[in-house]
């Protein structure tokens, strides 16, 4: 397949090698050419121009900073939108806006060409071993058709939806990620400040039932299936231990953010009457202000069970 890619950095160097050792015949692009050494010793090509990549290729990747600099490679003068031919598709493998990505969309649709938000997670290790999780909105069809491709890129692709929804996954996950980095520091400053050495806290916290789960994986239990009772550990208790926690670190002098929120969650969830049910019911409290409709947030088992199914990392052909 003829596939254009842009952007050599620490990801897209990486993936773009992937991309030529599958086979493919590859056109590069950076802003510094210096890049590209070692994909033209493999057998790529460069390109002067965003234009130049699109009108060499089938299909074009690009990994890029951020949405100025996609909308720049994307609509701007010598852009791919003036060098791509009606049939193709562009896969944008940034993390983006999405209002920027459906304006992108919207332009290149416009001149029968498709483009999809493909944001991915795995580091620059996954980019070098072509294990990468990839969230892709857009034209299905099209992800279908460029499989061969992707599979270059990442162990775990995942189609989301339409135009936009790969990005938003994209930064749900690494918000969720870096409030959780945000609170993990918070509650072990205070346990170290406490009294106990770093690493026999770490050593010991690490093995307890939130060490060994899969952060995501436990929305798909209580709080996707709305399933609170009988509970597994009842908000009466887990409210104790919060607030055992806040109180321990005003002794000690820490701040807890974090800490006094979810204290906070956990109290309005006990005034509604559920301080017998499960722990997590103080999620749905959330549900609420976001507007969402409970029962379209409601799933059963096997539902939950399918969408793991189909989400799981798939076996190498």
């Amino acid at each position: 397949m003829k596939v254009g890619f842009i952007g050599l950095g620490t990801m897209g160097g990486g993936i773009a090698l992937n991309i030529r050792r599958a086979g493919h015949d590859v056109v590069v692009h950076d802003v510094n050419q210096e890049s590209s050494a070692r994909h033209i010793e493999i057998g790529c090509t460069w390109a002067d121009s965003p234009r130049e990549v699109g009108a060499a290729s089938e299909v074009v990747f690009t990994s890029l900073p951020g949405p100025v600099e996609v909308e720049a490679v994307g609509l701007g003068k010598d852009g791919l939108i003036e060098g791509m031919a009606p049939g193709t598709a562009w896969f944008d493998l940034s993390t983006n806006s999405p209002t920027v990505v459906r304006r992108i969309h919207a332009a290149f649709a416009a001149k029968g060409i498709s483009m999809l938000d493909s944001p991915v997670s795995g580091g620059p290790s996954g980019a070098n071993n072509g294990t990468l999780a990839l969230w892709i909105g857009g034209n299905e069809t099209d992800y279908e058709r460029f499989r061969p491709v992707i599979d270059a890129i990442g162990d775990k692709p995942n189609y989301i939806g339409e135009a936009g929804s790969g990005s938003i996954a994209k930064l749900v996950h690494n918000t969720a990620g870096y409030a959780l980095n945000t609170a993990l520091a918070e509650v072990f400053t205070a346990g170290v400040k406490a009294g106990v050495p770093p690493l026999a806290l770490w050593a010991a916290i690490r093995q307890g039932a939130l060490g060994r789960m899969r952060i995501f994986d436990s929305l798909g239990g209580h709080f996707l299936q709305q399933h609170f009772d009988p509970p597994a550990f009842a908000l009466k208790l887990a409210h104790k231990d919060v607030r055992l926690m806040t109180e321990l670190a005003k002794e000690v002098s820490v701040p807890m953010r974090i800490a006094n929120i979810t204290l906070e969650e956990m109290t309005e969830a006990l005034n509604r009457g559920w301080e017998g049910r499960d722990s997590r019911v103080a999620m749905m409290l959330q549900i609420e202000r976001a507007g969402l409709d409970m029962d379209e947030m409601r799933f059963s088992k096997e539902e939950i069970d399918e969408a793991r199914k189909q989400s799981d990392p798939q076996p190498r052909a």
